[in-house]
């Protein structure tokens, strides 16, 4: 491009100066926006050795068919239990803290979604006087230019700072954010997990206590009604005293009992009602300890089923994700970083001048691009020790997991092994029945001793509590069954 005739010399070397200086803001700017579109790394999920299937489980497990994908609503079956559930979820006090938790970690994530948005101030208006020395530089110049020894400054501005994000370092901190948000969820549903867990097995360890009762109570009408007939004996001269005197004390061992498992009752009851947010009192239930129903075929899935359902699995995983933003963060404060700042609005010496325009307009901006040189090595100790703390997230994620697998195998060998007492049990209940029946027969004609009836009175009360601590123990292996593979929040 050569100069026209209405255009001199000095005007075409200005104009190829903005054209030259042109391309070199628009080379930066591209080189900018490249820089910024600088991705954070991805997390790479943590590998562990594949399990098929859990120790003591019966048979291949299909993919997708983990009990804990099962509402505690439809895997309860008592209507009771499942309002008390409810109750519990809606009002108790370590879970409401939980919630709130989480809306506070989710107000860090709202503020980290802005920290790439530029930072803006409004500096509405700024009145100063200075009254320099008048042997002073500024004082002889305010008093040879303007007449008079102070100056003022009146200023509203508009001031703007920007930080580029151009190694990623401001998405990886709103990574960090919303790991640690994310965390928040998993640590209600974990409590959510361990209050349902608690519920159930308060309500259910009622129920155990009214069957103990329910026995105890029926052993002291036998043992009331032998002692009945013995001392009918007595009277007729049929029998001896010792024997009406040791059924006497068997019968005030049977009865001594009942106030304890009545104060139980009252103890647990309190539990409960403190567990579902309410006073301690009476807690209603109507079914019987054995007529517990939990859905056919209890299937424990497989391993990798857990880290979809386990909160404290799930939470160890954002733990990690969180540490790969943070190294991010580490790194990238290393790297040169551009801030910009701009201001603009109106500047006056003179009061009656400040609102003049377009006389009191003013703008300025200014642009840096950092460096770190030398920092005491803190940027290198905060690189390494965020990697320190990724490698520390890695190993609790692998512990957590070889921790929930051998819950959910323990639960599992704890079902087959009760599975084969409480068939046994089954048979110790109906035959030291019929023991007490033949026991009492034979000594009603003198073919056995009473020393035999009390035994074999002692041996029926023992296996029926048994039995009942038995089922109790299944119940209670269930609910552990199903809180280890992670229901129980959904």
């Amino acid at each position: 491009m050569k100069p026209s005739g209405s255009m001199n010399y000095k005007e075409y070397w200005t104009m190829r100066q903005i054209r030259k200086n042109s391309r070199c803001y628009l080379g930066v700017l591209a080189i900018l926006f490249s820089l910024q579109a600088c991705r954070v790394p991805q997390y790479a999920e943590t590998e562990l050795k594949p399990l098929e299937h859990y120790r003591n489980q019966v048979g291949v497990a299909d993919v997708d068919s983990s009990i804990a994908k099962v509402s505690y609503r439809d895997f309860f079956k008592d209507e009771l239990l499942v309002a008390l559930l409810d109750s519990a979820l809606a009002k108790n006090n370590d879970l409401r803290i939980a919630l709130k938790q989480i809306e506070f970690a989710a107000q860090g994530y709202q503020q980290a979604k802005w920290l790439q948005v530029p930072v803006i101030h409004a500096n509405l208006a700024n009145a100063s006087i200075n009254r320099p020395s008048d042997n002073s530089m500024n004082g002889m110049m305010a008093s040879q230019f303007m007449g008079q020894k102070y100056t003022t400054d009146y200023t509203s501005s508009i001031q703007l700072s920007w930080e580029a994000d151009i190694w990623g370092k401001l998405r990886a901190q709103k990574q960090e954010a919303l790991a640690d948000f994310l965390k928040t969820q998993e640590a209600a549903r974990a409590i959510k997990t361990r209050l349902v867990a608690e519920v159930v097995r308060g309500y259910y360890n009622l129920l155990l206590l009214d069957r103990q009762l329910e026995i105890t109570r029926s052993n002291l009408r036998l043992a009331d009604s032998t002692f009945f007939i013995l001392n009918k004996q007595v009277e007729l001269g049929l029998g001896n005293i010792l024997s009406a005197q040791q059924q006497e004390v068997a019968r005030d061992q049977i009865n001594k009992q009942i106030p304890v498992i009545e104060a139980n009752i009252q103890v647990q009851e309190n539990a409960l009602s403190i567990l579902v947010g309410e006073v301690p009192g009476p807690i209603r239930r109507t079914t019987r300890l054995e007529k517990v129903q939990f859905p056919i075929g209890l299937s424990a899935g497989i391993p990798a089923n857990l880290l979809s359902y386990r909160p404290d699995l799930r939470s160890c995983e954002l733990d990690i994700r969180r540490s790969v933003a943070s190294i991010h963060v580490a790194r990238s404060s290393m790297y040169p970083s551009l801030n910009i700042t701009a201001q603009g609005g109106l500047n006056a010496f003179k009061a009656s001048n400040w609102f003049n325009f377009p006389g009191a307009l003013f703008a300025a901006a200014t642009g840096t691009l950092v460096q770190p040189i030398l920092n005491g090595r803190r940027l290198k100790t905060q690189l390494e020790q965020s990697r320190i703390i990724k490698d520390q997230a890695e190993l609790n994620f692998k512990q957590t997991m070889l921790k929930a697998v051998g819950e959910v195998s323990d639960a599992l060998v704890q079902l087959d092994k009760l599975d084969e007492q409480l068939e046994t049990s089954d048979l110790q209940v109906e035959r030291s029945i019929k023991v007490v029946q033949h026991a009492l027969l034979l000594y009603k004609f003198n073919e056995a001793s009473y020393l035999e009836v009390l035994v074999a009175q002692a041996n029926k009360l023992q296996a029926e509590l048994d039995q009942a601590a038995i089922k109790s123990q299944k119940i209670h292996a269930i609910t552990s069954l199903y809180r280890a593979l992670g229901g129980g929040w959904l």
